[in-house]
């Protein structure tokens, strides 16, 4: 990854989690998890990092690898929602884990698409 690709994805990184963020406080005391709200953001910052990195990837090939990370997620999502019906201290950690699941989540798929970009390049 270069340095413009690096300043790219972490500006739409960066962007996502904030979302996320304010996605899981806003939703800490609804009674429906945040996921369904996450998957879009996290949807579209998949989408952004392949531009960046010249993969051509459909709504729905992004929409399933944001599912699958969700999935193996759904702990700690469900840990949260519960966590996230206390005042404040809930909104609090309910939109701080958002935003770091999200942040590590796109600079997963950041370095898979940046080495799967590199290997391109070398064929």
């Amino acid at each position: 990854m270069n340095n413009v690709q690096r300043k790219k994805a972490h500006l739409i990184i960066h962007s996502a989690s904030t979302a996320a963020a304010i996605v899981g406080a806003g939703m800490a005391q609804f009674p429906v998890p945040d996921a369904t709200v996450l998957l879009p953001i996290q949807t579209a910052m998949v989408i952004s990092l392949g531009k960046i990195f010249h993969m051509k990837l459909e709504e729905g090939v992004a929409k399933s690898l944001a599912t699958q990370f969700l999935a193996q997620k759904a702990g700690q999502m469900t840990t949260r929602f519960l966590v996230g019906k206390l005042p404040i201290a809930g909104s609090v950690i309910n939109g701080s884990t958002a935003a770091a699941i999200t942040e590590s989540y796109g600079w997963i798929i950041a370095k898979e698409f940046a080495e799967d970009s590199s290997k391109k390049n070398k064929v």
